[in-house]
């Protein structure tokens, strides 16, 4: 079978898989971040059904208001949020969320925030700034998250710079990923399940 064929194959079976009728238990996590970073992208990689997206192509009105510095070739956008799922027992269903990055779309945030059991911050070391006001919005809200620096090919910085430049507290796990590769960003939500593991268990033995 050519790629092609193999291709429309793999999406005609993601965009018909059934959810189980024992399913029971929806988690809700959320991937945030600035204008371009790679949510949808790592939505769309991990989901087990063909992701619902709301990208629109982007056109000229746009360029005042949304700053596209280092995303130049960008050509649509998030205008709502990306959705997509994964099943990981018989009874338990993770829903994953894609924030919209650009400012005019932040107050649909908090919304999506609600009732999430933890957070994903993608961040692209060439724009670090904007993972600013995501960072700051989880921490208001006492969302446990991670931050995943996503794989750009730009300039090399160390993770612990990136900390430094985020200033991010040393509880809170920073990780490298691929947005583009499926068991990369399987890797990024398994660190988040277990850093609110962890966050748990602490919790527990608090007195």
């Amino acid at each position: 079978m050519d790629s092609n064929g193999s291709d429309t194959a793999l999406l005609r079976a993601r965009a018909s898989a059934p959810l189980r009728s024992t399913a029971s238990n929806g988690l809700k996590i959320v991937v945030v971040g600035g204008f371009g970073v790679g949510k949808t992208t790592l939505v769309g990689s991990v989901s087990e059904i063909r992701p619902l997206n709301t990208e629109e192509t982007m056109t000229r009105a746009g360029e005042g208001v949304d700053d596209l510095t280092g995303v130049a070739d960008k050509r649509s956008t998030t205008v709502a949020f990306d959705f997509g799922r994964i099943t990981l027992d018989e009874r338990q269903v993770l829903y994953l969320f894609g924030a919209p990055g650009q400012e005019r779309f932040w107050f649909l945030w908090d919304r999506l925030f609600t009732g999430a059991l933890g957070a994903v911050v993608l961040v692209d070391t060439r724009r670090l700034e904007e993972s600013w006001h995501a960072i700051d919005r989880l921490e208001h809200h006492g969302t446990p998250f991670i931050v995943a620096r996503n794989d750009f090919g730009g300039p090399g910085h160390s993770l612990a710079e990136v900390r430094a430049a985020l200033d991010l507290p040393a509880h809170v796990p920073l990780v490298d990923c691929d947005a583009r590769d499926r068991a990369s960003g399987k890797q990024v939500l398994i660190a988040l399940i277990r850093h609110i593991e962890q966050l748990v268990l602490a919790e527990e033995k608090t007195p």
